[in-house]
């Protein structure tokens, strides 16, 4: 190949790499690009975000003069005001997280609060409280009201309350200590961020700085929910923190000291049904009947209207008599006779129930009694808190009064759980069960007055909320015998009765101990014991009509008075004086004398 020929292939190949620079470059490039994207992706997929929450949205204010609440490290979906200075916090928040003692009367817009010796008294829209007649000022308003709203002041919730607060800005924000004991704390090791979650793409709640004092409010694998001291709630990163190590809080606190009116030795008392004065005159015939009864409890007093006045059956020479028997008079005060008196409306009214309280009192220091026995029956649940306020006032007036104050109550269900025994049991001296009426003429189908299961768990069930030294259990001194018609149709068989049908309709009559046993011997039946019920069960047939009933008398009786033993009640009471039969009190004066 001529020298020509090489220099022409040599410009071909030189034209030939140069027209596939602009290929080679663009490839190049693309790989950069490429290469930038992927690092860009994995820069941002590992990188922390700078994005910030919105901190009103995150602590859940709306209003302007709305304020968080950050409870024992957590935040609350409840928000508190700012107003003149003060926070406010709604009723319904103080009561559910720091303190239900509080009672409102939105009738006649009255705050009450009940110490272990005092009731304090409030007026919507005033600075000024009543310790009973003692006035006190405070530099701000302590109730105030937005249309069905109330809203208390913190500083004056926290006079009552074992609770410590501190506010904060940006946002608004009141930090409140109220669960005093063990926490975990930590320090942060370095300059750091808390997050909305644990997760580093997490927006950011706030920093904190090397060396801040946090609370751990719980522990993750590589995040930490966190308090900081000055109520800002998050996730942290666990390198960034210093091992967590207990520590005790705590705040002087004077708790009320509950004090009790308690017999020495066991409580055996009878209620002693009076339904005129003529009734008065048979106490010592009714007295002289009975063994081991240190107590009576004669039913006196009703509420008699909607002002708060009762009725009153009351008689000095009653009391004088027991008394020379050495037996102390508690006197009952019912709501039930009255059909006309409206317990919810003096109950939610508090000049009706103040009026009602000083009514009693006033009667207890006329005729000299001992104490007094509140019955209070049939109670719908939107009452439960003004008629525990009640019990609070009306325990104070007794306590001031030496007088004892004792509650008859249904065994516990969930349907009465808002008669709240628990709260009884600090203001009241004793808590009585009435462990009958298992079954009554408003019943879905007949049984035992008292069976030993009912009674056993009203006992259990009662003791979850009131100390032994404070229960009394109340026993039935009565049956109640069911008259059973077969309906038409239903066969003879009564017996084959199931749960889905009853085939016969029933009513009832409560008759005492000897008059039951009169009645099914003298209609050729045996009483046969029943094990589940601890007690006799008799039946017979008459016209047609089967008549059952589960027998109240001494050897039932005794059942439960060892359940009284067992548990080591405060004692016993028995409904009604009357309807027993001697042999019932040899068997009481064994376990209460």
């Amino acid at each position: 190949m001529s020298e020509t020929d090489r220099e022409k292939v040599r410009r071909r190949k030189k034209r030939r790499r140069v027209n596939l620079m602009p290929v080679f470059v663009a490839v190049a490039f693309s790989v950069i690009v490429l290469m930038a994207v992927l690092l860009s992706i994995v820069i941002k997929k590992y990188s922390p975000t700078k994005e910030r929450v919105d901190l009103r949205e995150y602590y859940h204010l709306q209003q302007e003069d709305d304020v968080a609440l950050v409870l024992d490290y957590q935040i609350l979906e409840e928000t508190a005001k700012y107003w003149d200075g003060q926070v406010y916090l709604r009723f319904e928040t103080i009561q559910q997280y720091l303190n239900q003692r509080f009672y409102w009367d939105a009738n006649e817009n009255i705050l009450r609060y009940t110490t272990d010796s005092d009731v304090i008294s409030v007026n919507a829209g005033e600075s000024s409280y009543l310790t009973g007649k003692k006035s006190t000022t405070e530099p701000y308003v302590i109730v105030k009201t937005e249309g069905e709203a109330v809203y208390l002041a913190l500083p004056f919730v926290q006079k009552f309350t074992n609770l410590e607060f501190t506010q904060y800005e940006e946002p608004g924000r009141v930090q409140i200590i109220s669960a005093w004991g063990e926490v975990s704390k930590a320090k942060v090791k370095k300059d750091t961020q808390i997050r909305v979650k644990g997760g580093i793409k997490s927006p950011i709640v706030s920093d904190v700085k090397k060396d801040s004092g946090v609370t751990v409010i719980e522990s993750g694998d590589k995040w930490s929910r966190i308090c900081t001291e000055d109520g800002m709630v998050g996730y942290v990163l666990n390198k960034r923190l210093s091992e967590a190590v207990p520590e005790v809080i705590s705040r002087e606190f004077q708790e009320p000291q509950f004090t009790h009116l308690l017999k020495e030795g066991r409580v055996s008392l009878g209620w002693h049904q009076v339904t005129s004065q003529e009734a008065n005159d048979r106490i010592s015939s009714v007295l002289q009947s009975v063994k081991g009864v240190n107590v009576i409890s004669p039913t006196w007093f009703y509420l008699n209207d909607n002002e708060g006045n009762i009725y009153s059956l009351a008689s000095k020479d009653y009391v004088e008599y027991c008394h020379q028997q050495n037996v102390e008079v508690w006197a009952l005060i019912s709501n039930l006779e009255n059909p006309d008196a409206d317990s919810a409306y003096v109950l939610t009214h508090t000049s009706a129930r103040d009026y009602l309280t000083n009514q009693i009192i006033a009667a207890a220091i006329e005729y000299n009694l001992d104490g007094i026995n509140l019955d209070f029956e049939a109670l719908s649940s939107d009452v439960g808190d003004a008629y525990i306020q009640f019990v609070r006032e009306l325990s104070i007036k007794c306590k001031n009064n030496d007088l004892v104050l004792s509650v008859d109550n249904y065994v516990p269900t969930s349907y009465t759980a808002f008669y709240n025994r628990k709260e009884q049991a600090l203001f009241a001296d004793y808590v009585i069960i009435m462990a009958y009426d298992e079954h009554y003429s408003g019943s879905e189908d007949i049984g035992s007055v008292s069976s030993i299961g009912f009674v056993k768990k009203g006992v259990t069930d009662t003791l979850q909320e009131v100390p032994a030294e404070q229960t009394i259990l109340g026993v039935p001194f009565y049956s109640r015998v069911w008259e059973l018609t077969p309906k038409e149709g239903a066969g003879e068989d009564v017996a084959s009765a199931s749960e889905d049908y009853i085939p016969y309709t029933f009513t009832c009559t409560e008759e005492g101990m000897q008059t039951v046993e009169d009645r099914y011997t003298e209609n050729g039946a045996q009483a046969v014991w029943s094990e589940e019920d601890g007690q006799y069960v008799a039946q017979y047939e008459s016209g047609g009509k089967t008549y059952k009933m589960w027998i109240e008398n001494e050897v039932s009786l005794e059942e439960k008075l060892k359940v009284m033993q067992e548990h080591e009640l405060a004692g016993a009471a028995y409904w009604k004086l009357g309807l027993e039969r001697q042999q019932a009190w040899d068997t009481i004066i064994k376990y209460v004398n």
